[in-house]
């Protein structure tokens, strides 16, 4: 049995971080786990990652943008997550098509269901077991990666934007409160750590992949 775990979240809430220290600690319980993430994680991907992410695209339209995520998307689950799944492993992603959502639908304002009907085509209608969102202020968010030195043209949006990602995340955990769960990122890295290690170690155990003891 198989499990697809997915990390969402506004700009600078340290997911990238917090996913490598969870995979660490569910790989010392003999769990079969693979990190990934989005956009990107297949050779194809991080082609498009590269345009998606270069500072010098500023002209890109939000359209654009969408359907370059859904295209590096198709391909991530195509070539990667879907072979992983079938073949037993619990798949740890950091981001997935929510992020789409977020963004191109709350932050730009697009069409949400114009982009879920892309996304399904494009995802093979693959949907994450369970979907954490590290949530973090927006100034706090974007402080963090201005010192992080990561910056690129996605971080370069105007405040309001990021605003409306942060509730559009909220508005889709609210709305599907049996897949998400909310942790709060802007404390210090070790408690989130131990948040998202409490919770998916007990949801693991309880879809029957960790035996207790």
């Amino acid at each position: 049995m198989s499990l697809f775990i997915t990390l969402e979240g506004p700009d600078g809430s340290g997911k990238t971080r917090q996913a490598e220290s969870l995979l660490e600690h569910l790989r010392s319980l003999d769990l079969d786990v693979v990190l990934t993430y989005e956009p990107g994680g297949t050779p194809i991907g991080d082609q498009i990652r590269n345009v998606l992410f270069n500072l010098d695209n500023t002209a890109m339209d939000p359209r654009t943008e969408f359907l370059l995520f859904s295209a590096s998307r198709a391909q991530h689950v195509a070539e990667k997550i879907k072979p992983l799944l079938e073949r037993g492993t619990i798949v740890l992603s950091d981001r997935y098509f929510d992020s789409s959502l977020a963004y191109q639908g709350y932050g730009h304002q697009l069409n949400l269901q114009t982009l879920w009907e892309v996304t399904s085509f494009a995802t093979q209608g693959l949907i994450p077991d369970r979907t954490y969102l590290l949530d973090i202020p927006v100034e706090e968010g974007i402080q963090r990666r201005k010192q992080g030195g990561n910056w690129n043209r996605l971080d370069a949006f105007d405040l309001e934007l990021h605003k409306r990602v942060r509730s559009g995340y909220l508005q889709l955990a609210e709305d599907d409160k049996s897949r998400w769960e909310v942790i709060d990122a802007s404390r210090p890295f070790d408690p989130v750590q131990e948040s998202l290690r409490h919770s998916i170690v007990e949801f693991i155990k309880s879809r029957g992949l960790l035996v207790e003891g």
